[in-house]
């Protein structure tokens, strides 16, 4: 007899055991390959992110409970130093993608002296840089009068009293008088991180920009100061060919990405009293910020509106602003005072704009800046006074943007000076040694 002969043999004999064993087995096997296929769909992985109450959510949740409890534990400070003055959306982005790179960020700003020495004349004094690197929203920890140079023994007061772990810096080159690099023994001890460098906008093209626009010889009279301001703000048609024109022409390429990096992503919680102010904020500077902290205490999210290039050109000259709305905005951005921003926000507040971003408080500072000679056909706040939701704050400090140009315009020749050495580095670096580089 054959295998398969006694095989079948054998089982028809046990035909009443084995034929209900598989027909219990199928009738179970049913429901338990449903449940499973229910379990796999409610506990699968998501992709693009994860279910609440799932097994990835689960997972999620300890890996970021883990990742919290190590930055406590042991977080990697990062430092990077620079001069911010007349502080700009660049230097913003240069914090943001350093803050990328650890978990607490340690800025070292440079005083004006060493400034002075190695670059020339700084537009805006050491408190006057403070102010704006202290209220940039990924700032920890600021330490002032810090070297231009990293000497050995300056890294080392980094590394053991400020434990510091990684020292950061853009991608341009940065030299010192003699040429010879700025970070050399950072890089030299592999604790050197490089970010690339935000395009399209520096402190020397701001300043291409007001040089480009200031008209006549430089002078300390008032009177003369005054005439030229005047016409800074009024006369269409400036001398374009006083400034080089690599610091003139902004090489902004505004980027959708690039606001989502800089938003806070926030919304008011139901009941919160929102706080509105407006303006130009062109130049954005330390008056700016230090009216936004005040503004901020009076309520629980500040939102900001921001007019337009045109707008401003027709209420404070034709050669407002300095920078462009976008520029403006991702200033204003940067500002840990501030929760969201509106881009072309109306000259005239409206009643539908209030209630629209249910507005509970509008404020006003008390240094307002006006073009020479511009008449105010219509009050821009009467309607959240009528309401009785408008309110008039004291303004912290006097800085305003006609202050820098005035600066600029007093030392004229030494930012012209200052703008010709930079302009020939800055041209040597897109022609000669711009690369693609991944963002952080």
């Amino acid at each position: 007899m054959g295998f398969c002969s006694a095989f079948s043999q054998y089982f028809s004999e046990r035909k009443s055991t084995w034929v209900p064993l598989v027909v219990a087995t199928v009738v179970v096997s049913i429901p338990v390959a449903q449940s499973i296929r229910r379990t796999y769909r409610r506990y699968k992985f998501y992709r693009w992110g994860y279910k609440p109450g799932s097994l990835s959510g689960f997972l999620a949740s300890k890996l970021e409970e883990h990742s919290k409890a190590r930055r406590e534990a042991a977080p990697v400070r990062v430092y990077m130093d620079g001069c911010f003055d007349m502080m700009h959306y660049g230097h913003a982005n240069a914090l943001r993608q350093a803050r990328t790179c650890g978990d607490v960020l340690v800025v070292g700003l440079i005083p004006d002296e060493e400034i002075i020495k190695v670059k020339g004349p700084p537009v805006c004094n050491n408190e006057e840089r403070m102010a704006m690197v202290s209220a940039v929203k990924w700032v920890d920890e600021v330490i002032p009068n810090t070297p231009y140079e990293i000497t050995e023994e300056f890294m080392t007061e980094l590394f053991e009293k400020h434990k510091i772990d990684f020292i950061v810096h853009g991608d341009d080159p940065c030299l010192l008088p003699d040429g010879s690099d700025a970070y050399a023994a950072a890089k030299r001890v592999g604790r050197f991180v490089t970010i690339k460098r935000t395009e399209g906008i520096s402190t020397t093209d701001l300043v291409g920009r007001m040089l480009m626009c200031v008209r006549g010889d430089n002078t300390k009279n008032s009177n003369q100061q005054a005439s030229q301001l005047k016409e800074f703000s009024t006369n269409p048609t400036a001398e374009m060919e006083r400034t080089p024109s690599s610091t003139r022409v902004s090489q902004f390429l505004p980027t959708s990405r690039r606001f989502v990096q800089f938003s806070s992503g926030k919304q008011p919680f139901p009941g919160a009293t929102i706080v509105y102010v407006d303006g130009a904020f062109d130049m954005f500077h330390s008056g700016h910020v230090k009216f936004l902290e005040k503004a901020r205490e009076l309520g629980d999210f500040l939102l900001v509106g921001i007019h337009t290039d045109e707008v401003v050109q027709e209420n404070r000259g034709a050669h407002h602003p300095i920078q462009s709305l976008h520029e403006r905005a991702l200033s204003v951005l940067s500002c840990r005072f501030v929760d969201e921003v509106v881009m072309g926000a109306p000259w005239v507040i409206t009643r539908d704009l209030l209630m629209s971003f249910n507005v509970s408080l509008v404020v006003e500072g008390t240094i307002k800046e006006e073009a020479p000679g511009a008449l105010e056909e219509e009050d821009p706040y009467a309607v959240p006074k009528e309401m009785g939701i408008f309110k008039r704050i004291s303004s912290p400090n006097d800085m305003t943007t006609t202050k820098i140009i005035h600066r600029i315009m007093e030392n004229r020749a030494a930012y012209e000076a200052r703008n010709a050495k930079k302009a020939k580095s800055e041209q040597n670096y897109y022609e000669n040694q711009k690369a693609f580089m991944e963002e952080v």
